[in-house]
This record gives C-alpha cells, sequence and structure tokens, in this order.
C-alpha cells in the first residue's frame, strides 16, 4: 500500500505538469493573427487557466495522498519505536552486555589460575606440556611420557600379549593427554568469541542483532563439537581401561589353566 500511493502521487503530477506543458505549446503556436483578433492576448489567460489547473491537481489529488503516505509512515516508525525495538529495552540489553563482559573478565582470571601442583624435574616436564594450553606443545607430550612412565619392555622381560597390552594403554594415554591440550586450547579461543560478539553487542544498532544472534549460534554448534570431541576421547579412555581389565582376566584364566596342566602331569610323573 505505501508502495502504491506515492506511485499513484508522482502519475498524477507528471500528467498535470504534461497538461500544462501543452496549453503552453498550444498557446505558443498560435498564428499573431488569431490572437489579435480576440482583442485581447489570450496567452496569458490560457497559461493562467493551466498554471490554476495545476495548482488545484497538486492540492486536491497529490497532497492528500502525500499526506495519507506521511501518516503511514509515521504510525510505522511509532511502532517499530515502541514496539519492536523499544528504545528502553535496547538500552536494558546493552547494560547487560556490559555486565556480562565483566562477568567474562572474571571467568578469563579464574579460567588460567595456575594449577600445576608437580615437585619432581620429569612429573613437571610432563605438567608443563599438559596444561600449557599450546598445541604446539602435543609433540613435546610423547617425549615426556616415555621419560616419566617408561616405554614397552623388551620381548625378552615379557610375552608378546602383554606388551601388546602396555603399548595400547600406553598410546591411548598419551593421546587422551594430547586431546586435553587442544580442547584447552580450543577453549581459549572460544572464550575470545564470546568477549567480542558481547562487545559488539553493547555499540550494535537493533537491525544488526539477526547477524549477531547467527554469528552466536555458529560458534554454540562449534562449542558442542568441541564438547563432543571431549567426550568421545573420556569413552575410548574408560573403554581401554575395560579392555585392560578383561585382558588381565584372560592372563589370570590362561597362567591357571597352564598351571593346572602343569599340576596334572606332574601328578602323573609321580604315579
Amino acid at each position: 500500500m505505501k508502495q502504491r500511493l506515492p506511485i499513484r502521487g508522482w502519475s498524477f503530477i507528471r500528467n498535470a505538469i504534461a497538461l500544462g506543458l501543452a496549453l503552453v505549446v498550444v498557446v505558443l503556436m498560435l498564428p499573431s493573427k488569431a490572437r489579435s483578433q480576440l482583442g485581447l492576448d489570450p496567452c496569458c489567460a490560457i497559461i493562467s487557466a493551466g498554471l490554476s489547473t495545476i495548482s488545484n491537481l497538486l492540492n486536491s489529488v497529490v497532497a492528500k495522498p502525500l499526506g495519507a503516505i506521511q501518516q503511514l509512515e509515521q504510525q510505522s516508525a511509532n511502532f517499530e519505536q515502541q514496539v519492536v525495538f523499544p528504545v528502553t529495552a535496547i538500552n536494558q540489553a546493552r547494560g547487560l552486555a556490559g555486565q556480562f563482559q565483566g562477568q567474562f573478565v572474571q571467568m578469563r582470571q579464574i579460567f588460567q589460575v595456575p594449577v600445576a601442583s608437580a615437585t619432581l624435574a620429569t612429573p613437571q616436564q610432563l605438567e608443563q606440556s599438559l596444561l600449557s594450553r599450546n598445541p604446539g606443545a602435543v609433540p613435546q607430550i610423547t617425549n615426556n611420557y616415555a621419560a616419566l612412565y617408561g616405554t614397552v619392555m623388551p620381548s625378552t622381560d615379557a610375552p608378546q600379549p602383554v606388551r601388546d597390552l602396555v603399548d595400547m594403554t600406553d598410546a591411548e594415554a598419551q593421546a587422551a593427554m594430547k586431546k586435553a591440550v587442544e580442547i584447552d586450547a580450543l577453549a581459549d579461543l572460544e572464550l575470545q568469541a564470546a568477549e567480542q560478539i558481547n562487545q559488539q553487542l553493547q555499540t550494535a544498532a537493533p537491525g544488526s542483532a539477526s547477524i549477531l544472534e547467527a554469528q552466536t549460534s555458529a560458534w554454540l554448534v562449534r562449542a558442542n563439537a568441541y564438547t563432543q570431541s571431549a567426550m568421545a576421547e573420556l569413552v575410548r579412555v574408560r573403554s581401554i581401561e575395560l579392555a585392560n581389565n578383561g585382558a588381565q582376566i584372560k592372563f589370570s584364566a590362561s597362567h591357571a589353566s597352564a598351571l593346572h596342566n602343569a599340576g596334572s602331569l606332574l601328578l602323573q610323573g609321580v604315579h
């Protein structure tokens, strides 16, 4: 409706101007003799009539639709300011965003409180890598882990099934440690993104709220993905633990069977 009213108004204006110009052209095209026979020069009278017609059209046809358009625009502006984007609610939201910014700073300070507790040199090296929150420290974990927990025993010291079990346990333990460092680094990035989005909210225009909402939703999806990755690593650690328990039972059963067979042969030899 708003779009059609201006079009109709401008259409009437063009028609009125065209009519006035046509009258002027007709008057100018009249021969001078014809004008002298009238006794009075009709040029001014015709131009005056055309201008009067244009004025009447502007007042009666154009002014009313334009007034209606202005009224509709004012009503629309009042609706947006009072209902859709009320100034009071916008100011309250910006104040809340400012409070959140202060809470984010406190969260970051708490998040970065040192928790290192190792006291000896070898454990301190591994702990430093695990708490570094730096993905670049991940390759150091393998050497630091071996220095603290040792490597797989040689084949002369243990049977192959036992060596395989130890190797798998060490591999999953290192993988969980490396994944923990990566997740810490991702958590830092998420906090930085949250702070940036909150800072944008404090100065954002009401019309940009949908864009910021889309950015927040995208980061929320990423955070959920990182959480699922951490949960998957916990499941793997728990699975290795259960597998180790099962392997220990299997080893015990195998040793018991071998001991039973050796005892049976020994008793047969005695008889």
